[in-house]
């Protein structure tokens, strides 16, 4: 009898199993797509806003209350010793903030500072349609100063290291051109420098650039005589330039979603991944003059000036320690594209990283815990030293935890 009561009961169990994976399935589906905001995982790690001017935030991530923190299936020790020079996150436009800190167990922001780096991250807001005024050089001969100058009061410290993702290289590499001695190491991560050479896309450019000139010596048009409002480039056609680009994984990507929609771990991970790509910012009009004007027509990085009407310096006028990290599949900027940046600037120390992975893999990818970040941590440890542990009391300078 007990024999029997037990196959009963098992055999109820697997009866109801497929009930109860449809209904997984089903709630997995309407969360996704209807109301996804609580699978989100991005930004967990806490952090203070210490300086806001207008949409322009500067964030600071204090140490970390954990004693390990997991990275790439490992245990990472903390390090509570912190490195003297600072280390500012330069954000790159048309991106929120979640790409530094996207997971718990894959946050940039949150290995770095476990790593024993002052772990600073601009962020540049999101544009109005009352910021179409905004240039490139708003970005870094406006606006950096200040920040830096706000880093520099609130840490203590004078020198500063600088790391710029895609246009958040190209301010990086601009700012320490305009002249700040004390701007000790760049790492840039995909930064652009020769649109020209830039695979397929930069032969697109290269067409724009040819049909640029003409009409600039046919009828002496130029892209800023008009309205900067015709050019803003709105946050969702920037969110669907990037898809583009790779049409096939943005395919898949839905694709092995529905067929992981059972696994509500996956459909977490799949979540928080479009809570990026799915939500991105708009370009200012005039950013987008200038990136039409002097990036793409006049390649001007490529030629060691600056993006900006009249430059003051140039490229070469850059000394810092320089680290480029390139993707070997990154089709947004290709490492012929970045590499020409040594050709133009001073950097006696000077080292490249050549990585797989695509422009957003470079930075936050799935293998960027194991095989990129140890690498850039180091060559930033190897240019620092040690200095005391760092009291975890906030200061009186600190403004806002969030």
């Amino acid at each position: 009898m007990p024999e029997r009561t037990l196959s009963f009961q098992t055999s109820r169990r697997r009866s109801v199993s497929p009930e109860r994976s449809l209904r997984t399935l089903l709630d997995n589906a309407r969360q996704r797509f209807l109301d996804p905001a609580p699978l989100v995982q991005a930004e967990k790690t806490p952090y203070e806003v210490i300086y806001q001017e207008d949409i322009v935030q500067l964030r600071y991530y204090p140490p970390l209350a954990e004693d390990h923190i997991e990275v790439a299936g490992q245990q990472l020790t903390v390090n509570r010793q912190s490195y003297p020079v600072p280390l500012v996150l330069v954000s790159p436009l048309a991106v929120n903030m979640l790409i530094y800190d996207l997971f718990p167990h894959r946050s940039l922001v949150k290995y770095l500072r476990a790593r024993g780096f002052e772990v600073y991250l601009i962020d540049w807001g999101r544009p109005g349609w009352r910021h179409n005024h905004l240039h490139l050089a708003s970005y870094f001969a406006d606006w950096m100063p200040k920040l830096l100058t706000e880093v520099r009061q609130h840490s203590g410290q004078q020198k500063l290291s600088l790391h710029g993702w895609s246009l958040g290289g190209l301010f990086s590499l601009c700012y320490t051109a305009l002249g700040d001695p004390d701007i000790v190491n760049l790492t840039l991560v995909g930064a652009p420098c020769d649109y020209h050479a830039n695979g397929n896309l930069g032969q697109q450019y290269q067409r724009l650039s040819r049909s640029m000139r003409w009409l600039e010596e046919r009828f002496g048009w130029y892209v800023h005589d008009t309205p900067k409002r015709w050019w803003r480039s709105p946050g969702w056609a920037n969110s669907l330039g990037f898809k583009i680009l790779n049409p096939v994984n943005s395919l898949q990507g839905y694709l092995d979603l529905f067929r992981n929609l059972h696994r509500t771990d996956y459909v977490r991970d799949h979540a928080t991944n479009g809570a990026f790509l799915d939500d991105m910012v708009a370009y200012p009009g005039g950013v987008i003059q200038d990136i039409i004007q002097y990036l793409i027509t006049d390649n001007c990085l490529a030629q060691g000036l600056l993006p900006i009407a009249r430059p003051a310096a140039g490229l070469d006028q850059v000394q810092a320690n320089l680290l480029l990290v390139c993707g070997n599949n990154d089709p947004i900027v290709t490492p012929k594209c970045s590499l020409a940046m040594l050709q133009q600037v001073s950097s006696q120390d000077h080292q490249v990283l050549k990585v797989p992975g695509g422009h957003m893999g470079i930075l936050s990818g799935s293998k960027a815990p194991e095989q990129i970040w140890p690498q850039v941590a180091d060559w930033l440890a190897e240019r620092s030293t040690l200095s005391q542990p760092r009291e975890q009391e906030q200061s009186p300078s600190r403004k806002r935890a969030v």
